[in-house]
């Protein structure tokens, strides 16, 4: 898929954006290269990140770049979307000295970009008539491409299928502009396809085609992530002037014709990463003025704390312990307020109601899960939470062909702890495949 137009999301420019050769060597001699690195324990991929460091402070970038794909396909979207501050560079050593930290995430992004610009000879090349098994995955999200981008790098036949007519999943249609955007995504979707990996979009799969793939395939791996955004089940939330939030991401990412949050009074209901990454970018949009609405303290938010600085600084509000009761609209039906009560422990206190003025309210809840799906596929199951139960360091779940990842598995991790998933599941299968040859 080509993006055309003049989308929002090209309004918002890049954060950290891509080093230069020097300021990458200056970065990465930095490093004191320690024996027993906690950054390598801090990645869910366990890049080994002293090693690719100091293959960029010694000139080597596409060495650099292999030993960070050897553990992590999607190294390249993982260095620009990772919370490094509270995974990799979070347990730098030089944090405990008071002194910056490795910028490890910039550094990965200046080896795998670098290393995969258009023009760079392959680093990777596919096994030839190694196997003739064959898998497929649901959903073209991260854990699917890391999945079936192991397999096809080992010669076995890799299908890809995606609902919507952009793979990608979040990494596309969700991340934050300034860290990510679609078209970045997009390259590295492509990247993966050149392994020889098929992707089929447009492609929803129900239970006759789940019966199919089952039939013709060895093994399907699951790696759906979350459906719709949650609503709040409260009077006047339904029309125009009230959005979920992953929904109106995806707009503001990929449709030229998403008008604009500028000037507008933006209310975001929530206290999660996507409510952060919401009111950050309506922000940048030039709006009048954001808030976050949160039902209970700030230190009880999910959200990460640097993520919420960040916010901060380009002028979001936090309006804690208020619970939303009503949307109000004029005669017209536009919204003009969020009604909301003071909360005490979550709950609303009786007789507290007052109005918070908006033009615009966003919806930053959570998301369902897509139940449906796993019920089309026989001895997959669902936990308490309605995920898929899998287990956590194979993928596999109930049914021996079946395997899960990412998001449908865990209810909304980080895109390089649905990477671990799909690898992990894809050296899985490699094993067995090739203990039964």
């Amino acid at each position: 898929m080509t993006l055309i137009g003049k989308r929002l999301e090209t309004q918002l420019h890049d954060k950290k954006p891509l080093y230069t050769d020097s300021e990458a060597k200056a970065e990465a001699e930095r490093c004191l290269y320690c024996v027993d690195a906690p950054c390598i324990k801090a990645c869910p991929t366990t890049i080994d990140i002293p090693t690719f460091i100091k293959k960029i402070a010694s000139g080597n970038t596409r060495g650099a770049a292999k030993t960070i794909f050897d553990q992590n396909l999607l190294g390249h979207s993982c260095a620009r979307v990772c919370p490094v501050e509270v995974l990799c560079a979070g347990d730098c050593v030089y944090n405990a000295w008071e002194r910056e930290p490795i910028a490890i995430g910039r550094l990965q992004r200046f080896a795998t970009e670098t290393s995969t610009a258009p023009g760079q000879k392959p680093l990777y090349v596919a096994k030839k008539n190694a196997s003739p098994k064959k898998v497929a995955c649901v959903g073209a999200g991260p854990a699917s491409l890391a999945f079936a981008g192991a397999m096809a790098l080992e010669g076995h036949t890799a299908v890809v299928l995606e609902k919507r007519a952009v793979a990608g999943g979040l990494n596309t249609t969700g991340i934050a502009p300034y860290k990510l955007h679609a078209e970045d995504a997009l390259h590295e979707v492509d990247w993966v396809r050149g392994f020889g990996v098929e992707i089929k979009t447009g492609m929803e799969v129900d239970a006759d085609s789940a019966k199919k793939l089952l039939a013709e395939f060895d093994a399907v791996f699951l790696g759906v992530g979350l459906g719709a955004d949650t609503k709040l089940g409260i009077p006047g939330e339904d029309g125009a002037g009230v959005v979920g939030a992953t929904a109106w991401i995806e707009a503001m990412k990929l449709d030229a014709t998403t008008p604009s949050t500028k000037d507008l009074r933006v209310l975001v209901v929530g206290g999660g990463n996507t409510a952060i990454d919401v009111a950050r970018e309506c922000a940048q949009l030039g709006a009048a003025d954001v808030a976050m609405v949160y039902r209970r303290t700030e230190k009880d938010m999910s959200g990460y704390e640097h993520e919420m600085e960040g916010a901060r600084v380009e002028g979001v509000r936090l309006v804690s312990n208020s619970i939303p009761v009503s949307v109000v609209r004029d005669p017209n039906g536009k919204v003009t307020a969020l009604r909301v009560a003071r909360g005490e422990q979550g709950k609303a206190v009786a007789g507290s109601e007052h109005d918070l003025p908006c033009d615009l309210i966003a919806l930053a809840i959570g998301q369902s899960k897509l139940h449906e799906l796993a019920k089309h596929f026989p001895g997959v199951e669902l936990d308490a939470k309605g995920c898929i139960k899998a287990d956590p360091a194979t993928g596999q779940t109930g049914n021996a062909k079946v395997f899960a990842g990412g998001d449908a598995i865990n209810g909304g991790k980080e895109v390089v702890n649905a990477v671990a998933d799909g690898r992990n599941a894809a050296r899985t299968l490699i094993a067995r495949f090739t203990a039964k040859a």
